[in-house]
């Protein structure tokens, strides 16, 4: 009797531990299953609020809709099954303080991967905080795709393995502007003007080199820096550029910065041509009117009357996604970026930050998941994406090769000239640090 109770109680508890033992592995698949098919986060940290919130909110809307059409066809597939993308908005308000304790934040929610763009100040910030943090905790490494920011000191000299560029950086923009100024017989006068930080102070310097180097001829007439996103009356610079006798303008500014400026010379009649990074969206076109139309230029990876059957589609899709002319800011280097971190993790076969990093060097797009809109490599020594660039003209919407607005503004942009990406690919002078 006791060797059978004895028995029973063996038998009672090697059943419990398999009954233990099932629930335990079933939660085990339940969590692989979850971690296969839960989210993968990217978090955005931008100025949604400020004097440049205008830009921040316009890359949203790019960069939620890049995220969208990946999601709206499934999502990223990896060995585990496909997972959608996450954008999580971060407000930096426009500072680099701001901006490093979102960085943390989202590195301590475990999001390993940051866009961000409109400050090259704060992108090397960023860069340096993420270069410490990935050093101090691999386990919860952070990569950093950066859409807009183009000082070439981040793809030179402060180079990162864990910082990859989509734009075309501040020189390849310029020398493709300054070719096309070159070739402008009329133009003996220049004035150069720049918001005072990093990348405005870089455009000037570098704008008065290659003109050096292209038209010895042409003379600098007046070199300024103003405040960054804190002037609200450019009368004043623009009665200096009155005043020097200028035909152009070479100018980084960007957002209100830009808009102001440019408006302030329209208002001062000032008959002269625009060389700008960004004079074709928020809000410039409209402030400009027909004062710019066969003066103001812009430099860009693509633009909405590029002509193609490819840019068609594009362009009314995502017109019609926001179909709010106040919305009409849409970038093709954004849809990549996005497009490359997918088919990067889709390579690495993870989302891994590390794994997903390594996959992109040396990634080549080839359009295909945007219709042949663009194309483009990430080279490896630099992590600098080489891509086509158009220099392109405003004029009023309906002329020949300016089928579509900007903003609603009954102005439009016509393609100058278009060069490619071996045309404005620059030596780089990178030492990067790998990871082992």
């Amino acid at each position: 009797m006791l060797f059978s109770l004895s028995h029973q109680r063996r038998g009672l508890t090697a059943w419990r531990w398999f009954v233990v033992a099932a629930v335990l592995a079933l939660g085990s698949s339940l969590a692989r299953a979850n971690a296969g098919t839960e989210p993968i986060r990217i978090a955005m940290i931008e100025g949604l609020s400020g004097s440049f919130a205008n830009a921040g909110e316009a890359v949203f809307r790019n960069l939620a809709w890049a995220v969208e059409r990946v999601n709206a066809r499934g999502g990223v597939a990896l060995p585990g099954g496909k997972r959608r993308l996450e954008l999580v908005r971060y407000d930096s308000k426009g500072t680099v303080d701001d901006a490093l304790l979102l960085l943390r934040g989202a590195a301590d929610a475990r999001i390993g991967f940051v866009m961000q763009g409109n400050s090259s100040a704060t992108a090397t910030a960023l860069v340096d905080a993420i270069e410490k943090h990935n050093q101090r905790d691999p386990s919860r490494r952070v990569v950093l795709l950066n859409y807009s920011a183009v000082d070439p000191a981040l793809t030179n000299e402060k180079c990162s393995f864990w910082h990859f560029r989509f734009d075309a950086h501040a020189d390849m923009r310029l020398g493709a502007l300054t070719d096309v100024l070159r070739d402008d017989a009329a133009i003996k006068k220049v004035y150069l003007i720049g918001q005072d930080y990093s990348f405005g102070q870089h455009v000037v310097r570098k704008s008065r080199e290659m003109l050096a180097a292209k038209r010895p001829d042409i003379e600098i007439v007046g070199e300024e820096l103003h405040p960054l996103g804190r002037i609200k009356d450019f009368a004043p610079y623009a009665a200096k550029i009155r005043a020097s006798g200028a035909q152009a303008v070479i100018t980084g500014n960007w957002g209100n910065d830009l808009t102001l400026l440019v408006k302030a010379v329209k208002d001062n009649g000032l008959p002269l041509k625009f060389y700008t990074f960004y004079g074709n969206a928020l809000g410039a076109p409209a402030a400009i009117g027909d004062a710019g139309i066969g003066s103001v230029l812009a430099v860009a990876e693509w633009h909405p009357n590029a002509g193609d059957a490819a840019s068609e589609a594009f362009y009314g899709s995502f017109r019609k996604r926001f179909p709010d002319p106040a919305h009409d800011y849409v970038h093709a280097r954004m849809q990549v970026m996005v497009e490359m971190l997918v088919a990067a993790m889709q390579r690495a076969g993870s989302a891994d930050p590390l794994a997903t990093a390594r996959a992109l060097e040396g990634l080549r797009y080839d359009g295909a998941t945007l219709g042949g809109l663009h194309t483009g490599t990430m080279r490896a020594g630099d992590h600098q994406f080489q891509q086509p660039l158009v220099v392109s003209i405003m004029e009023r919407a309906g002329q020949p090769g300016v089928r579509h607005d900007v903003e609603g503004s009954g102005y439009g942009f016509r393609t100058v000239r278009r060069f490619d990406a071996a045309q404005v690919e620059m030596p780089h002078r990178c030492k990067m640090d790998r990871p082992d």
